[in-house]
């Protein structure tokens, strides 16, 4: 009778605990999941020799690894231990019908200090190499970002033979002040001024040269086998400096950027602008006579004044004989021109037989003879005063983030909060403003959208939710007649694209996930000023194909009344360790019983 009663019981625990960790855990079908548990916090730092407060992941900098196979469910379980709110964007995943999930103001809540939030996404039909980085209060000025691999499913060979080994490198500019100090002095009207250097994988250079490298700083060693191949996925995860990469005395073979296989191609070295991402295979194949630099420089400014602002790491054979010495390898001399630069980038094409994240081949996707629905002409120009202050525009609006987010708005029907007449070109004579405009899109439809840079910088921009064909790019100001030059055969398909000064770029965008999605240039200072906006897709003929809001979903604005206090039970990872030992003790009883 007691032993009975005890199974009873213990069988009720059972069905409590597995209800609950149901109820915490949600699931999509029948796809794998992966968890990863991040926790956002400051740490002192000095990456470039003059401690600092830094925006750690897990206590690393730059963050952890999220490497995950195409279709696997990833659940980001981040704890927001910094003194500020955080939004947290995956640079380049689709989250196909999902926004809830992007991570920036038009869609999500910010994360207050001292709470925790779960992301969960499906990594839906994508491969290849992307980033994740904080979206909001100029942020990732300190760090907070890390590495994201998309892995091919083991049906779908890759298109070249598989590299010896993943070296990841985040390349970026760095100043020694911090993102709060950098915010108040672009609130304050002023410009940034010079990085004070250049940080690979969050540390400074190495000391190639002694009167522009002081001694003490820390710098990155990538250690390397003779013969074999590696992987380099490459990421500027910047402020607003376009980089030269290359790697002394080696080839760079581009293979991939963000998520499309290219055709292979060899370079000397390569352009990577902010927010983008390349990877390319490097064959150890050089005498181990010294280690060899690897050096991601400033790009289209006064070398004489920009000489520090330079990252330098170092490749190091397992039978190397000497450390690395000597002027480091040139860049392109063209500091005055970027005709080169320009050519280079035409120069990425698509590997169209190669099969992605599903088995037909990329180029199965005839973008050349689809007709266009829409053209979008978003004109870039330098930053203007707008009501008292420095403010920076796409189409002569400086966008602002409403204090409750599009999404939220739309769910529960609250009024007044945005705008739909955000202007598909530039209105001539109208005086810049401040305003909630967004673009009214057309679901399935196939965009035209031309990047018009009026401005005197080098810009890259980035579309949330979609990657773009890139059919042309040149100098001057866009026109119909440049429709002539485009690509309409081997274009390469990414999330992120540069648009040098004075000149423009067009892409194709086809609008098949419904939702609103950010558009906005990369350079963190002229975004923080209000040089984004977002385009806003519904699917009239079944409103439900977005997914609900997750039951996490957070409140703000004119809605923060809705919010509940959050749990102190919330699941960690120790959590789930613990509810895992339960149940195998309860199961063992149940047994004993």
């Amino acid at each position: 009778m007691g032993f009975c009663w005890i199974k009873k019981m213990l069988l009720l625990m059972l069905y409590f605990v597995a209800y609950l960790g149901l109820f915490i855990i949600p699931c999509f079908g029948e796809d794998p999941s992966q968890h990863f548990y991040f926790t956002y916090s400051y740490k002192t730092l000095s990456p470039l020799g003059s401690p600092q407060q830094v925006i750690v992941v897990n206590n690393q900098f730059p963050g952890p690894l999220i490497e995950v196979t195409t279709n696997v469910n990833v659940f980001v379980h981040v704890k927001n231990k910094l003194d500020e709110e955080l939004l947290i964007n995956w640079n380049g995943i689709h989250l196909q019908d999902d926004p809830w999930q992007d991570g920036v103001r038009g869609t999500n809540c910010a994360i207050p200090p001292n709470w925790n939030f779960t992301y969960q996404f499906q990594a839906k039909d994508q491969i290849g190499s992307f980033f994740y980085h904080p979206s909001i209060k100029f942020q990732r000025a300190s760090g907070g970002f890390g590495p994201i691999i998309l892995k091919n499913r083991t049906i779908i060979p890759l298109p070249f033979p598989k590299p010896d080994a993943d070296v990841i490198l985040m390349i970026g500019d760095w100043y020694n002040r911090d993102h709060k100090a950098l915010r108040a002095d672009l609130d304050a009207g002023k410009d940034l001024g010079l990085p004070d250097g250049v940080l690979i994988n969050g540390v400074g250079p190495f000391q190639y040269n002694t009167t522009l490298v002081p001694d003490g700083i820390d710098y990155n060693t990538v250690k390397v086998e003779p013969g074999r191949t590696y992987r380099f996925r490459v990421h500027n995860v910047g402020i607003s400096t376009s980089l030269n990469f290359r790697v002394q005395n080696h080839t760079l073979n581009m293979v991939e950027t963000e998520g499309y296989y290219t055709s292979q191609t060899n370079y000397s070295s390569f352009d990577i602008h902010v927010g983008q991402s390349y990877s390319f295979l490097v064959t150890m194949d050089q005498d181990a006579s010294t280690d060899y630099y690897i050096v991601a420089s400033a790009r289209f400014v006064d070398e004489s004044q920009w000489e520090r602002v330079t990252g330098v790491a170092i490749l190091q054979y397992t039978n190397s004989r000497g450390k690395a010495a000597g002027p480091l390898p040139d860049p392109p001399a063209d500091s005055n021109d970027k005709t080169w630069s320009l050519n280079q980038a035409l120069s990425v094409r698509q590997n169209g037989s190669a099969s992605g994240a599903r088995p037909n081949p990329q180029g199965s996707f005839h973008y050349g003879s689809i007709n266009v629905t829409d053209t979008y002409i978003l004109q870039t120009l330098p930053p203007a005063t707008i009501k008292g202050k420095r403010r920076a525009t796409l189409n002569g609006i400086s966008f602002v983030n409403p204090s409750t987010p599009i999404l939220l708005a739309d769910l529960k029907n609250v009024k007044g909060i945005y705008k739909r007449d955000f202007p598909g070109v530039p209105i001539a004579g109208r005086a810049p403003r401040m305003d909630t405009s967004v673009i009214d899109g057309t679901f399935k439809g196939f965009a035209e959208i031309v990047f018009q840079n009026n401005d005197t910088v080098m810009q890259s921009f980035h579309l949330d939710g979609f990657s773009f064909y890139v059919v042309g790019m040149g100098y001057g100001v866009w026109s119909n007649d440049n429709r002539g030059s485009y690509n309409k055969w081997d274009a390469i398909y990414r999330c992120t694209v540069q648009v040098y000064p004075g000149g423009w770029t067009a892409v194709y965008a086809y609008l098949d996930n419904p939702g609103v999605w950010n558009i906005r240039t990369e350079n963190l200072d002229r975004w923080y000023l209000g040089q984004e906006t977002y385009i806003r897709l519904i699917n009239l003929e079944d409103q439900n194909s977005v997914f609900a809001a997750p039951e996490n979903v957070m409140y703000c604005g004119d809605l923060a009344s809705l919010q509940k206090k959050q749990s102190s039970a919330t699941l960690t990872n120790n959590n789930m360790k613990f509810l895992g030992a339960m149940l195998m003790l309860l199961v063992l009883l149940i047994n004993l019983c």
